[in-house]
């Protein structure tokens, strides 16, 4: 398949390889040979409705749930991430939507828990501290102090926070769960630029959005799941918000095409003439019963003047309504009531 082009026009390496990806839970089907990948300095983009596998694909990728069926390559080399260390220990951070973090700390408190610096058997403040200032320039962080509760930080503060907090393993992936949920227009704006700063640095980033908006602003690539399945890899410079939409909602089905790095052509790069969707093989639908003609069952339903002119009922002296379907009669109540 011919790779799209990044925006930055520079070459790129394959960081993560996902092939053939399944997962079950019980008689569920979360995820049916799902194909995935990234590269370093790209942004790619996971689209889909609600109930797509997203999540679960992301979980996958984390360690929180094992693949069924598949295989996971990193730097080419074929790997198992059984767990979310696993996951770490390779160089992939995931942020989930919720943040994770602890309000009644600080921001360099938050930023290295677990991962404390010492001075022997002290904790070594100053260094952690000149640390987190380093990195929130580099990724042009708006926060006044890091001394303060993250309590008292605004919503793109506190996700400035999560995603600062996971660069601190110097990750090769970074995975970002609806990152601008629940933020305002300005909040947005800066978890944005955030996301640009990633992509400056060289890590491969996987964005998880439900907006639209979002996802062309800073995406250089867009793969939409549908029931599970690959839906469609679209190149952010050659694709509309209508085009993306229609592969979420299903009125454009390429969920019978592999997406692979060497595999089918994605749809915004189809050479001229080709079929936008490929060929699906499918089971012929039995013809069903034959279908009564309403007409033939009730002529009223056939001629509504016929409806005028229904009979009228000698007991009570009532219209009797004859239903098309059943052919049923219904009678007025005695007591003269409707």
């Amino acid at each position: 398949m011919s790779m799209t082009h990044p925006r930055t026009g520079r070459p790129r390496e394959r960081v993560l390889t996902m092939h053939g990806i399944g997962k079950r839970f019980g008689a569920v089907r979360a995820l049916t040979d799902v194909d995935f990948w990234v590269n370093e300095g790209e942004v790619v983009a996971l689209v889909g409705d609600n109930g797509a596998g997203k999540s679960t694909l992301v979980k996958v990728l984390a360690g929180v749930h094992p693949p069924d069926a598949g295989t996971i390559e990193f730097d080419g080399e074929p790997v198992e991430i059984d767990s979310p260390a696993d996951a770490q220990d390779l160089g992939i951070e995931t942020i989930f939507q919720d943040l994770a973090l602890c309000d009644n700390l600080d921001v360099v408190a938050n930023l290295w828990l677990g991962r404390e610096l010492r001075d022997g058997a002290t904790l070594d403040e100053v260094d952690m501290e000149q640390r987190t200032w380093t990195l929130l320039r580099e990724l042009s962080a708006k926060i006044p102090s890091v001394r303060v509760p993250v309590a008292s930080l605004s919503g793109g503060q506190r996700q400035t926070v999560a995603i600062a907090r996971s660069l601190i393993g110097e990750p090769r992936v970074v995975i970002l769960d609806e990152p601008t949920a629940a933020l305002g227009v300005a909040q947005t704006a800066e978890v944005l630029n955030l996301i640009e700063r990633l992509r400056e640095r060289g890590h491969g980033v996987i964005l998880i959005s439900h907006n639209m908006a979002d996802v062309l602003a800073v995406a250089d690539r867009v793969v939409v799941l549908r029931l599970g399945r690959n839906n469609g890899v679209y190149n952010v410079a050659d694709v509309t918000s209508e085009t993306l939409i229609a592969a979420i909602t299903g009125a454009v089905d390429h969920s019978g095409a592999r997406w692979t790095a060497s595999g089918a052509t994605p749809p915004a790069a189809a050479a001229p003439g080709a079929p936008a969707t490929p060929a699906r093989p499918g089971r012929v639908r039995p013809p069903g019963p034959a279908v009564a003609d309403p007409a033939a069952a009730d002529p009223a339903a056939a001629d509504p003047a016929a409806a005028d002119e229904a009979p009228l009922d000698e007991d009570t002296g009532g219209t009797v309504i004859r239903m098309p379907s059943t052919g049923s009669r219904r009678r007025p109540r005695e007591d003269g009531r409707r």
